[in-house]
């Protein structure tokens, strides 16, 4: 499928992330969002994690000059569903019903199953970066209308896109997710050390009672697990989403294949009582941020979630060097555990004008809420303020 686009640039659409060469995709990627590497995205085409079973069928975009090199690419899929996109539109949905009209299929522009903040218009970082990111965005709203398909939306951006998909037309979106970056600390008592006493005292009791429990952490990356770990690992993460009522959409074979092709860019925490693992968190790890994904245990164990899902993951940035720890989306009990509210964006287009504008005055309205609420939950800032000047 192909748009003719000015200045000899031609969009194509592929069904398949192996129809575009992996050098060429990754180039674009980058060094820092492992979720949209190539190899991810290929491996949850090839073990079944994406497709029509689940409602994530690849469209992916790619935008190459008249030479063929590719200047632009997106990775689009066409939803069936709204499952595991953590932009929730349900409540658009059910307008498009109330006026007879089909909200699916729809077309999203994100990492399945991943609301990590990163680049989703993939270009190089060069003098035609602007010229190639308007045009990717008006080929992917000429796609979208010619499929018919009732909105094109496009998920954890970073806020510089939200401008750039703004002036075409598209309504931004704000939400809200917690995140650490780095200040001046040298290890996890420098961390604490810029805390409260208050919950300075609160995570080091945390911390005291998995060890009182008897609890062994080991932090490994993911080319170090053998064949019987990533099953232990992928059983936890399946337990977790049957007992929350979820589909556990990522296979084993998903998870090995990560270790074999991209190891080096995983990491996984596991949580021992005695020889046996009890629990494990899994993580991306990106040139400069770690990314919290999965987690899952098999007892209850006061407080190990927070180590294994956040303190583990904040001692491993400290220690390697890594700027931001993206640990996941909602949480408002990250925030006494330093993760503070960080703005995320989202970007539509509505195909119907009327709903269009009903969910545009929606938008503002909300927008207004969740920066009240971004507000209000730094406000909880476990970090001590700086203290009062004398002329204050």
């Amino acid at each position: 499928m192909h748009d003719a686009s000015p200045h000899l640039l031609r969009l194509t659409t592929h069904g398949a992330i192996d129809e575009i060469p992996a050098t060429d995709w990754n180039r674009l990627v980058g060094d820092d969002a492992p979720f949209l590497d190539h190899r991810f995205l290929a491996a949850l085409e090839r073990h079944g994690c994406v497709g029509e079973t689940f409602g994530w069928i690849p469209l992916h975009l790619a935008l190459r000059d008249a030479d063929g090199v590719l200047r632009a690419a997106a990775p689009c899929y066409l939803k069936t569903n709204g499952y595991g996109e953590f932009v929730f539109d349900w409540a658009w949905a059910e307008a498009h019903h109330r006026r007879g009209l089909h909200y699916y299929p729809k077309l999203v522009i994100a990492a399945p199953y991943t609301p990590a903040v990163a680049p989703r218009i993939l270009t190089a970082d060069d003098a035609g970066r602007p010229h190639h990111t308007r045009a990717l965005i008006e080929g992917a709203r000429h796609l979208a209308a010619r499929l018919g398909v009732s909105s094109m939306h496009w998920l954890f951006h970073t806020e510089q896109e939200g401008e750039a998909l703004a002036s075409q037309g598209l309504l931004p979106r704000l939400g809200c997710q917690f995140h650490w970056r780095r200040g001046d600390e040298r290890d996890f008592d420098g961390l604490l050390a810029q805390f409260t006493s208050a919950k300075r005292k609160q995570v080091r009791r945390e911390r005291r009672r998995v060890a009182e429990a008897g609890l062994r952490i080991e932090r490994r990356r993911g080319d170090q697990l053998d064949a019987a770990e990533w099953a232990c690992l992928h059983q936890l993460y399946c337990d977790t989403f049957e007992r929350r009522g979820g589909v556990p959409t990522l296979s084993l074979a998903f998870f090995t294949a990560l270790g074999e092709t991209m190891g080096e860019s995983l990491l996984v925490v596991f949580c021992y009582q005695g020889a046996r693992i009890v629990a494990a968190a899994f993580n991306l790890v990106g040139a400069r941020t770690l990314y919290g994904r999965h987690w899952g245990c098999s007892d209850a164990f006061h407080s190990l979630h927070f180590e294994a899902c956040y303190y583990q993951g904040l001692e491993h940035c400290i220690a390697t060097g890594l700027d931001h720890f993206q640990p996941g989306a909602q949480g408002e009990h990250k925030v006494s555990r330093g993760f503070l509210p960080t703005p995320t964006w989202s970007s539509h287009w509505i195909a119907d004008p009327e709903l269009r504008a009903v969910i545009a005055r929606a938008l503002e309205r909300e927008t207004l809420g969740m920066r009240e609420y971004l507000r209000r939950m730094q406000d909880h800032s476990p970090y001590r303020r700086p203290s009062p000047s004398p002329s204050d």
